[in-house]
């Protein structure tokens, strides 16, 4: 236990956003469910606020609060593989621990893009990354959890034991209790990856996106792309102007030609002015790390459409021109294949038809830039509402902007899987003892 005045406590406070600035009453590192249980009974016997922390990196600030007590599962990062291609996962992993347990046997975890992001946070609330097409989103692919309830018990959510608490787990958030472990199914990797960048130099941003766009309309599942937009920061040396990235990734571990040929497509129908390869998961999985340093400031919006047509091409341009500064990116993801196959109510997780996925990673260092930043990644969302295909994604909500948490939650889920989610916290944590995360209306 951490307290103020401890050696080591504004480290232990601290999380990835610079702009979250708690100061807990404890940081409490736990080593096992016993730990975790008492952490809970003391914070509920005390009325103390209790933040649930796994990787840190969450941008909303959940894992952390002022004056209550922080449970901090960052120890809690053993990940084992079995023959059968599952994968037991501690609740306090990053990405980074899955792939060096998985790629050293050929297999990946469908998880998200940055190697530092908790396992926990990003799976709870869904998890997009560069296996989303060919098999699903991490929630997706979520076959077990242990988990901590309100009231101290342990309880094991899969398909025949609380297979209704599965459901919320697998995009509902963290409303339920702790995670102490997930068990996760695991998919062959390529023996060597299949995988690129192209660069664009502003002058061809508007062919490439057309082509792009053009490109998406019929890809097989194994092929994943992301269009994103950023300052490279010093360490890439690229330069100081706006880049358009066109990456991509292909899956099948079986089939690398056809891969290697929808490339080629790409590449004749907008000749990239550089372009990177790479052959190694771990590096893949971990290549914009460099983009989000632990105390960069983090604000980040989100919305999934469906169109990518002249008027959305023009906000998404002129948006990646007028920001100049290092840290901010502008990611369009190309969503369907066994994504979009999920029917819609067999988890919490909104949009499984949008084809694609805007995500803004608003990232700066200065506490002087907060307000107009901040401004500009909202006003970024709300010139994209028009176009929307009703997506939120419910890790990009913050708790501090003013916003009904009761409607923010209705707006991501609608109101029959919210329905079913208010159900389950009920059953589960009645007294809303885990009301610092994306909050499920217990009213």
């Amino acid at each position: 236990m951490i307290a103020p005045g401890d050696e080591g406590y504004d480290f232990a406070r601290s999380v990835w956003n610079g702009i979250i600035d708690k100061y807990p009453a404890a940081v409490v590192r736990v080593a096992d469910e016993d730990d975790i249980a008492a952490v809970i009974a003391y914070a509920r016997d005390h009325d103390l606020s209790l933040a649930v922390r796994g990787g840190g990196h969450g941008v909303s600030g959940n894992g952390t609060v002022d004056r209550g007590i922080v449970v901090d599962l960052g120890d809690l990062r053993t990940v084992e593989v079995d023959d059968a291609q599952r994968v037991r996962v501690g609740g306090g992993a990053t990405l980074s621990d899955v792939d060096s347990a998985t790629a050293p046997q050929g297999l990946a975890v469908p998880l998200g893009v940055v190697s530092r992001t908790g396992v926990g946070g990003l799976t709870l609330g869904g998890g997009i990354g560069w296996l989303t097409r060919s098999y699903g989103l991490s929630a997706d692919n979520l076959l077990a959890a242990d988990l901590v309830t309100a009231t101290g018990d342990r309880v094991r959510a899969s398909d025949t034991e609380n297979p209704e608490l599965l459901w919320g787990l697998r995009g509902g958030g963290g409303n339920f209790g702790v995670v102490t472990q997930f068990t996760f199914r695991a998919h062959r990797l390529p023996t060597e990856l299949c995988a690129v960048n192209f660069i664009y130099a502003e002058p061809r941003w508007p062919k490439a996106v057309r082509a792009w766009e053009e490109w998406t309309r019929d890809l097989p599942d194994p092929m994943q792309s992301i269009m994103t937009f950023i300052v490279p920061p010093a360490e890439l040396e690229a330069g100081d102007e706006p880049l358009l990235l066109l990456s991509a990734f292909w899956s099948d571990p079986d089939d690398r030609a056809t891969g290697e040929r929808f490339l080629e497509d790409l590449r004749r129908a907008a000749p990239p002015d550089a372009e990177e390869a790479e052959t190694d998961w771990t590096a893949w999985q971990s290549a914009v790390d460099v983009l989000g340093r632990k105390g960069l400031r983090g604000y980040w919006k989100n919305t999934s459409f469906d169109t990518l047509d002249d008027a959305v091409i023009e906000v998404l341009l002129r948006r990646a021109r007028e920001q100049r500064w290092v840290g901010t990116g502008i990611d369009v993801h190309h969503m369907g294949g066994a994504f979009a196959r999920v029917p819609e109510d067999a988890t919490p997780f909104p949009a499984r038809t949008s084809r694609f996925w805007l995500n803004v990673y608003g990232a700066w260092p200065d506490p002087a830039d907060d307000a107009t930043r901040t401004a500009w990644v909202r006003g970024f969302a709300r010139e994209m509402e028009p176009f929307s295909s009703g997506g939120l994604y419910v890790n990009f909500l913050g708790r501090d902007e003013g916003t009904d948490r009761h409607e923010a939650a209705r707006a991501v889920y609608g109101s029959e899987k919210l329905d079913r989610l208010v159900a389950l916290k009920r059953r589960y944590d009645p007294q809303n003892i885990f009301h610092l995360n994306h909050n499920i209306p217990v009213e």
